[in-house]
Order: structure tokens, then C-alpha cells, then sequence
């Protein structure tokens, strides 16, 4: 049987064009409420107006682009809380509450692929594997920032790296994701979800007393 590759375009532009498209209509259907897991190929590929062949020349299946959406908003937050900096200039704390108060407008506004990732990684294994690498990849960067603070005697030697690690960035993902999804944006909750982790970050374990 000869093999069934996806053919190129020879633009890449062109390529980089139509899959926007695809990412954006994508991204409508789910902000209009429409389930990942019942959304179509055909669906998808009409809303975008391209035919169900350039679909499938562009992405491998429904579970590539529910990745490619959820790359971005992954890495948007996770660059975001990289650039904190425990031993930076200024208020530590002040600056870690900035951090997570953009990074509950970043989950606001992916809040439908947040909720499909979490639909569909309960039976996909690809898109559960996906996620959860990248959650490893934070938390090992976030272990190595304490380890460097415990080095430098600014967090104590009796801290539990990788315990402390999973439990600040797992849990506070977990909680910023059932935050948004409480309800609709309301500052002064959004500003006391965000000063809460800050604290439990800071107080649990940057900065546990010995």
C-alpha cells in the first residue's frame, strides 16, 4: 500500500495564512459555546471557508489543532510567570501578584480552549501527553528557581523542592483554571485570586519561614 503523506504548499506565507484562518474560526466556534469534542472537521473547515481537503493538508486531526490553540495560550502564561524574578529588583510579591493577574486575563481569554483541553485529554492520550509535558517542563524551571534560592539562603534548606514545586504549580493551576471559570471577569475577584497564589507562592514556599 503506498504511503499517505500530507502534501505542502509552496507558499509558505500562503500556508501560514490559511492556518490562522483555521486557528481563528476555531477559536469562534468554541467562544459561541460549541463543544471541542462535538465540533466537526467540515464544521470548522466552513466556518474558516476552506474546503475539508486543505484541512487535513494543514493539520493531522482535530487533536493537532486543539494543540496548536493550546500551545499558544501555554506558553503566552508560562513565558509570562518566567520572567518573574524572586531576587529581581522592587517588591518580589507586588510584582509575583502582577504576574498571575495577567495570567487570569491569558486564561480569559483562551477559557474555551482551557476547557477543551480538559474535555478531551480525559480520553485522548496525545492531547493529555502534550499538556502534561509542558506542565513538566514549568516545573522543572520552577525547581530549579527555588534551588537557586536555597543556595543562596533566601528559602530554607528544609523545603521539599519537588514536593513544594508540584504543589504551587499544579495547584495553582487548578485553581486559576476553576477561578475562570466561576463566572465572567470581575476585577476585584480577579485581583484577590491573584493576591492569594502570589501569597501562597511567596509564604509556602519562597519565602517559609525556617
Amino acid at each position: 500500500m503506498p504511503s499517505i503523506t500530507r502534501r505542502r504548499p509552496r507558499n509558505p506565507d500562503g500556508r501560514a495564512a490559511v492556518e490562522a484562518r483555521v486557528l481563528a474560526a476555531t477559536e469562534r466556534l468554541l467562544q459561541q459555546g460549541a463543544r471541542f469534542t462535538d465540533l466537526g472537521v467540515q464544521r470548522i473547515a466552513a466556518e474558516a471557508g476552506v474546503a475539508r481537503s486543505t484541512f487535513y493538508i494543514h493539520f493531522r486531526d482535530k487533536s493537532e489543532l486543539l494543540m496548536r490553540l493550546a500551545g499558544t495560550m501555554r506558553e503566552t502564561s508560562f513565558d509570562r510567570i518566567r520572567e518573574w524574578d524572586p531576587a529581581g529588583p522592587g517588591d518580589p510579591l507586588e510584582s509575583l501578584t502582577e504576574v498571575f493577574g495577567d495570567v487570569i486575563r491569558i486564561y480569559r481569554t483562551y477559557a474555551p480552549v482551557l476547557a477543551a483541553i480538559n474535555e478531551v485529554a480525559a480520553y485522548d492520550d496525545v492531547v493529555r501527553e502534550f499538556w502534561a509535558t509542558g506542565f513538566a517542563q514549568f516545573v522543572a524551571r520552577t525547581e530549579e528557581v527555588l534551588r537557586a534560592e536555597q543556595r543562596a539562603g533566601r528559602t530554607p534548606a528544609s523545603l521539599d523542592v519537588p514536593a513544594a514545586t508540584r504543589l504551587i504549580v499544579l495547584g495553582g493551576d487548578r485553581f486559576l483554571a476553576h477561578h475562570v471559570g466561576l463566572g465572567p471577569a470581575d476585577p476585584e475577584a480577579d485581583a484577590a485570586a491573584a493576591g492569594e497564589l502570589a501569597a501562597t507562592w511567596w509564604y509556602g514556599a519562597y519565602r517559609r519561614p525556617a
